[in-house]
């Protein structure tokens, strides 16, 4: 099995950019506290906000479902207390937006990311974090806030948006190379997790139904999974893609499957890993795709 090593990269650090997820520095007069919902777009804040800023996230635990978080006083408090919230949206973590809801309106400013991104189309696949492309939106979308909340800083909010944004080059260099040498291979997953990284490289993903019902949280059909296990049997695809996060009877089975008929498995997290930036949890996923991809090839 391969699967995304959590560490050992050191680009950020290369390029200068703040090494920590969280700041424990006290929040008082002058600090800004920022509070993420998920740790990947906390992560991003603090790259963009810089060691002054206090950044909490929410859910960053790769180990844990995320499906089953409810919020607590202390998250409800944080949240209270925030000058910048930041989400997903897109109903993926819904309990944030009841906790918002709850606490009324104040002087503290949101982000949901999904429409940061331009993704509001209902029902669309939540996931985005594995879109880079989407992600550099949501990291303008933050530097933009940041400067409305702290515009004496706008020029040192401008300087680490570039910075942010460069260190993305590396990301789009590997997709691109990645994409013409396995543009058109077939693969599957148990979940659209990594959906739009997929679709960057242009890989042909199968068994879309099956995914969008683990998705949605309902059953997949008989005929759905019938035809994912005949592909997995059969080696129509070259890779099963698996949430490492979210464990269930029916993605065991298609993970025994794949396994018996030597297909290539890739786990995928919801979370970033702990010990590594944004950027460097996307350059290792196309890593480890990268190894399955090439190891498939008859």
């Amino acid at each position: 099995m391969i699967s995304l090593a959590r560490g050992g990269l050191t680009l950020l650090g290369l390029l200068g950019l703040p090494v920590a997820v969280a700041w424990p520095a006290p929040a008082g007069a002058g600090v800004l506290r920022i509070v993420a919902a998920e740790n990947f777009y906390g992560d991003v804040a603090s790259q963009l906000a810089g060691p002054e800023a206090r950044v909490s996230s929410v859910l960053a635990n790769p180990d844990a479902d995320p499906h089953l978080f409810e919020a607590d006083i202390a998250t409800a408090r944080a949240v209270a207390d925030a000058d910048l919230v930041i989400y997903n949206g897109l109903n993926y973590d819904t309990w944030m937006s009841r906790l918002l809801a709850g606490l009324g309106p104040s002087r503290r400013r949101l982000i949901e990311a999904a429409a940061a991104a331009g993704l509001t189309t209902p029902g669309s696949n939540p996931h985005l974090w594995y879109d880079p492309a989407a992600m550099q939106a949501v990291a303008r979308a933050i530097a933009a806030r940041l400067e409305q909340i702290d515009p004496a800083h706008q020029p040192l909010y401008a300087r680490r948006l570039q910075e942010v944004l460069d260190s993305f080059g590396p990301i789009r260099a590997e997709i691109a190379r990645l994409r013409g040498r396995y543009a058109g291979t077939p693969v599957a997953a148990t979940e659209p997790v990594a959906q739009y990284l997929a679709a960057a490289l242009g890989l042909a993903m199968r068994e879309q139904r099956f995914q969008l019902a683990v998705m949605n949280d309902t059953e997949p059909s008989a005929s759905d999974t019938g035809a994912f296990e005949a592909d997995l049997a059969q080696r129509r695809v070259r890779v099963l893609l698996y949430n490492e996060q979210v464990a269930s009877a029916a993605a065991e089975r298609l993970l025994d499957i794949a396994r018996t008929s030597g297909i290539a498995v890739v786990g995928v997290t919801e979370m970033e890993p702990p010990g590594v930036h944004y950027q460097q949890w996307m350059l290792g996923t196309l890593h480890a795709l990268d190894l399955a991809l090439a190891g498939s090839r008859p």
